[in-house]
Order: C-alpha cells, then structure tokens, then sequence
C-alpha cells in the first residue's frame, strides 16, 4: 500500500499527561464542596436585607398545612390526639362526668395555643413542647376508655349527633323558607298604613264617588280604538308602580285604559288613589271582584274549590304534610284574583284585545306595539321559559296520569304570565273558559297538578299560544341576583317574580331603583306613613 506524501498525512494526536486529568479533577471536587457549604450555610443561617436602611431577616415561612399532615410531626401527633379528645368530651358530657370532659377541654385548649404559637413564630413545634401535652392527653383519653367510653361508643355516638345535626339542618332550612314565604305575604306596615289613610279619605270625601261614577259610564272603557291593560290585585302601591311605568314610556299615554280589579277591603283606597293622582291623562277604572255575582260557585269550579271549607282550612290552620313546599301554602292561591285571568272575555264582554299585566312587573317600554302582532289565530301571546329544563311540561304535571299523558306532550315548552296578549275574540270561539273549567274539574283531587294558575293556563291554552320576542319580559328580579344589566336594560317589562319582592326590605338592592322610580313619594299619604 502506497503511502501519502507527507504533506498530506494526518497529525498525530497530543495527549495530556495523567498528572494534569488529576488536577483538573481535584478542582472540580474542591469547587463542589466549597458550593455545598455555602449552600448549607445559607439554609441555616438566613441572608440580611437591607430595607429602609435597616437590616431585616428573610425567613423560610413554616408550611402549617403541610405540617399537621405530616404524619411524623408533633403538630400532626397533638391534632390527632385533641379530636379524639372532642370525641371523649361529648360522650363525657352524656355521661355526667363533667369533671372529665372539663380536663380533656382544658387540654384542648393548650394544644390550640400550642399550636397558633407555632404558627405564629414560622417554626415547628418541637418535641419539648409537644410531648408534655400528648402525653397528659392520652393520660385522660385512656382514663376515658377505663370508664367505658370505647371506640365503639364513640363512633355510635358520633353517628347519632351528626344525625341530629342533619336533622337540626334541614329543620333550619325548612324554618328559613317558611320565615320567607312568610315575609313575602306580609304587607309592610308603611303600605298598610297608606291604604289606611286612603280608605278615611274615600270615605269622607264625596268629590271622588262622584268622579268614580263619571269613569263608570265613560265610553273609553268599551272603545276597541284604544289600548286596554288588566291588572287583577290587592297591593296599590305595586298596581300604581305598573300603571305610571307603563303611562311613562307610551308614546301616547292618553290612549291608554286601565281596568283594575281589587278586593273589597282594597277598593276605597284604590279608588281614592287613582282618582286623586294623575297619569297623563290615561283613564282608569276601578272594580272589586263582590260585584261579580255570575262568579259563583255554581259556575266556576274554582270559586267552589275556594269556599270549601276543608281547602280554606288549608291555609288558615296550616298543612301538616311535611312534604308540601311552603310556596304552595301561599295565600294568594285561595284568593280570586289570582285566578279573574281566566275569566277576563266575560268581566269585558265589549273588549277585542287586552294586554294582562301581574302587579310585580315594571315597565320600560312602550307596549301598545303588542296590539298591533299578529298572533296567527291563537289565544294567548306569552314569552317562553324552556330554555331552562325546568319550565318543561313534566316539571308542572303528573304524567302518570293517562288523562294528561295521552293528550300532552311532556317536553312540550312552558311559558309565563305576567305579561300576556290575549285575543278576546279568538278566545270566544275556542271557548277557553270552558277547557279551564275542564281542568280544574279533572283535577279536583290536585292529582294533575298542585295549586297555582299557571299550571291551569298551561292546559287551557295549549296549542293556543303564540311565543313572543323574550325582549318583550325578563323574569327572574324576585329571585336572581345576577341578571346582566344589559339584559334588563334592553326588556321592554322586567318582572320581579319571586319572594324578594321590590317593596320589601329584603328586596334585591340593584333591582329596587327599577320600581321605586315609578312610585309617587310625594303623595301626602305615603309621606305621613313614612315619616310616622
């Protein structure tokens, strides 16, 4: 084999000698043990800081979570040893040794300051600490054991009060709901004190009956040219809060009629009010629901449901079934107005078109647009609320009934009252009333459905209702804390269905400038009652 020229031969490697491989190794280990010391010195002895031109420590702050989950520390140890000691001083308490269940308390005492000491300072708790207290701890724990408190004991006792604590919580929670049912029906003493006021002033003063008899015979009330509004209520601040929210954003509120039915002890101070305030010209008309003598029991399966003596009962003596949700041990189900909605073409036979309002709505738009919608020959226009499972048919009905399984769909779309467009005349010739009357006479047992109108109008305009743009009625004010400002905003009525109704005290507080905008605080009367 030939070889290359020297000029192209490659050069012979150099090699170090072994003495300089040793050096090089010697430096690295000295390197390596020079950064262990002063890494462990900087561990135990903590680097000075300046701040503020004084010389501060930085501390490792003590974990504490960490250290009472660590089983080999003493904090852990002491926990331990106190829990079982609470145990001991309840089974003590039952037992009436008071003596021991007062020394297991003290000794659980010493250990919580033992341990907030530690805590405080952001180091462990050491031994010499700790092992005192463990100690006189499992002294008495043992002590306890010798008196027949063994682990079986106590874990049969324990069971028992945390059953007894359940029960004491869900006792409580059923009294909270109850309390706020309860104050929701109640009329707050300002209110009661206005209609008060109001019913002296009916009564004295003969200017308003003689006014009142001039809106009686007025033939606005019966005029299909203008815009008819229903409100079926007992609360007069709430019905004028409708009627001025609902005058203030019409474009031509003098076109506007109002027809308000109230009870007899409502009526005079309703009339009085009404008469003696002016809304721009709207014109408003006043009845009580005694005046209506074809509403009778003969006639209506409700009003015989409501005067029968055991469902009156009911309420006024309380149901003893624990079952039963408060809400339907709610009052306002045996009064009749809840249920006038149903009978709204005979109260005004005259009338084509009415929009129906509840009394716990304001609104912010004008709505005589809602007579002028087509409602492609239903009965009933209504904004849907089953975007929510909720609002289903099934949530309202027993469908193991074959009388509502067969003719209903159980996903079928509920939706809400509160703001309605009724077609009088389409009303009529469905006959509507008469399938209402159908229902309640099914469910004459509460077999079908519980209480409540809704329910009843869910069947009886089934098939008949038209949904409306759900920018027409924002529910959810009564209940909701968190509506998007957006949202109401944007709602032509916003409705504040649910217990924290806007004229209670525990009304919720972003939602109450939405209706006490429409209430007259300048009125003489509300004045008196709030200032008095």
């Amino acid at each position: 084999m030939r070889r290359r020229a020297a000029d192209y031969r490659r050069p012979a490697r150099r090699r170090f000698p072994v003495w300089i491989w040793v050096v090089i190794g010697l430096l690295f280990c000295t390197a390596g043990f020079i950064l262990l010391v002063l890494k462990q010195n900087q561990d135990h002895h903590p680097t000075p800081v300046r701040n503020g031109g004084t010389l501060q420590s930085v501390h490792n702050n003590l974990n504490l979570t960490k250290e009472t989950t660590n089983s080999n520390s003493y904090a852990r140890q002491l926990l331990d040893q106190m829990t079982l000691a609470k145990a001991y001083i309840v089974i003590a308490k039952e037992h009436n040794n008071h003596h021991l269940a007062w020394e297991l308390a003290s000794k659980i005492r010493s250990g919580q300051f033992l341990l907030s000491k530690a805590a405080m300072r952001d180091s462990p708790m050491t031994q010499n600490e700790a092992e005192p207290l463990i100690r006189s701890l499992s002294t008495l724990i043992y002590k306890a054991q010798d008196a027949h408190y063994d682990i079986a004991t106590t874990i049969m006792t324990m069971k028992s009060h945390i059953q007894a604590l359940e029960e004491r919580a869900n006792a409580a929670t059923v009294q909270s709901t109850f309390f706020g049912q309860l104050a929701a029906e109640s009329v707050p003493k300002n209110l009661h004190c206005v209609n008060v006021k109001l019913l002296a002033t009916w009564l004295t003063t003969k200017k308003l009956h003689k006014v009142t008899n001039e809106i009686k015979n007025s033939p606005k009330l019966v005029d299909n040219n203008l815009y008819h509004f229903c409100i079926f209520s007992d609360n007069l601040l709430a019905v004028s809060a409708v009627v001025n929210s609902t005058v203030s954003n019409a474009d031509h509120p003098k076109r506007l009629v109002f027809h308000i039915v109230t009870n007899e002890p409502n009526y005079g101070a309703m009339q009085a009010w009404f008469v003696s305030n002016d809304f721009k010209g709207s014109m408003i008309e006043v009845q009580k629901v005694e005046d209506f003598t074809w509403l009778n029991a003969s006639y209506s399966p409700i009003v015989k449901k409501l005067t029968q003596t055991d469902f009156q009962e009911y309420y006024i003596e309380g149901s003893q079934d624990l079952n039963n949700e408060p809400k339907f041990e709610n009052p306002k189900y045996v009064s009749l107005l809840n249920h006038l909605r149903f009978y709204i073409p005979e109260i005004y036979p005259h009338l084509e078109k009415v929009v129906f309002l509840d009394d716990d709505v304001i609104v912010q738009k004008d709505l005589t647009p809602l007579f002028s919608l087509d409602l492609h020959g239903n009965v009933n226009g209504a904004v849907e609320t089953c975007l929510e499972a909720f609002h289903r048919f099934y949530k309202y009905f027993n469908f193991t009934n074959p009388v509502l399984s067969s003719k209903f769909d159980p996903q079928a779309c509920g939706w809400a009252f509160g703001l309605n467009v009724f077609d009088l005349v389409a009303w009529r010739n469905a006959n509507v009333t008469d399938v209402y009357h159908y229902w309640q006479e099914q469910n004459g047992d509460g077999s079908l459905w519980k209480l409540g109108a809704l329910p009843a109008g869910l069947l009886a305009f089934y098939g008949r209702t038209e949904p409306l743009d759900r920018r027409w009625h924002l529910l959810g004010l009564g209940y909701d804390v968190n509506i998007d400002n957006r949202i109401i905003e944007s709602a032509a009525v916003v409705h504040f269905n649910g217990n924290l109704k806007p004229w209670l005290k525990f009304g919720i507080g972003r939602y109450k400038p939405l209706w006490e905008r429409y209430v007259n605080q300048t009125h003489p009367c509300l004045l008196d009652c709030v200032t008095s």
